[in-house]
């Protein structure tokens, strides 16, 4: 994977100060304009965190220090930078916030943020299907595609025509354990919230919910009575069902349509807390 900017050319050798001090130097602005208009700033944020003073500015840019998130967005401003661009100076890609996410692996199950940054970076995508490629068999991806391009992710984001809320569902999360495995990723559709009574033929076509509850989330099979709406786990989970009084308890986020999930083993439960299994009333 690539970005449409190097990382380089965004983020330039040097020290953070100086690189400041050449977007000023750049622009035309002396410290003491930057000490004015910041005053400005502050003035139409309300908050004079976000002023800079004369003194404040030589400190940043001969030195190592690191401005408060206040005075990083007033140079963001008067420096006509980006301000993910910005942060990229003291060493910070916000891109790499994803990656920092999965490194951590929470017991509870939960809504994932789904942000980009940085929507100039470019990805990988099939530009062209191999002709002989028949779709009715399973394959790698990488037999089917002939020609693989690059385009921006922004597009790739643009292509769905509905968005999309993304969870995780936590270490200590057996609900629908075997079938779908804590540690697994779950798209919801969160326009389709009414609880749809047909069970399918089999528990993969059974539709499966994503839910808010008073403290945290939960997911599973569920049926609503009146105003009562039960949680069904997998029979093999071990786990109980639950009960919510519906909607006062419990609010229907979406219906699940997508999981990711590992098959290597039996996930490992999570030493941060212990599973819940009383039954909720």
């Amino acid at each position: 994977m690539s970005r449409g900017r190097s990382l380089q050319s965004r983020n330039p050798p040097g020290l953070p100060g100086q690189r400041l001090k050449a977007l000023r130097e750049a622009l035309g602005i002396s410290g003491r304009d930057v000490q004015t208009h910041s005053r400005l700033i502050a003035r139409s944020q309300g908050n004079q965190r976000y002023c800079i003073s004369h003194s404040s500015l030589v400190e940043i840019e001969n030195s190592t220090r690191v401005p408060s998130v206040h005075k990083l967005f007033t140079l963001s401003a008067l420096y006509r930078i980006n301000f993910v661009d910005l942060l990229l100076f003291f060493g910070i890609d916000l891109d790499q916030i994803n990656t920092a996410r999965l490194a951590v692996k929470l017991p509870k199950t939960h809504l994932v943020p789904s942000e980009i940054y940085d929507t100039e970076r470019r990805v990988s995508f099939p530009a062209r299907f191999d002709p002989g490629t028949r779709i009715e068999e399973t394959d790698l991806l990488s037999r089917m595609v002939q020609t693989w391009g690059e385009i921006p992710i922004a597009f790739v984001q643009n292509l769905a025509l509905r968005k999309y809320l993304y969870g995780f569902i936590g270490m200590d999360d057996y609900t629908l354990y075997p079938m779908i495995r804590p540690g697994a990723f779950i798209q919801i559709d969160d326009q389709d919230t009414k609880i749809d009574p047909d069970p399918g033929e089999n528990e993969f076509e059974r539709p499966i919910y994503f839910f808010q509850l008073r403290e945290g989330y939960a997911y599973g099979w569920c049926e609503l009575e009146g105003k009562v709406l039960s949680i069904i786990p997998h029979q093999m989970s071990g786990r109980k069902t639950r009960q919510f009084n519906y909607p006062d308890d419990i609010d229907v986020v979406g219906r699940v349509v997508a999981v990711a999930m590992s098959l290597r083993r039996k996930p490992a439960r999570s030493s941060l807390s212990r599973p819940d299994t009383k039954r909720i009333q």
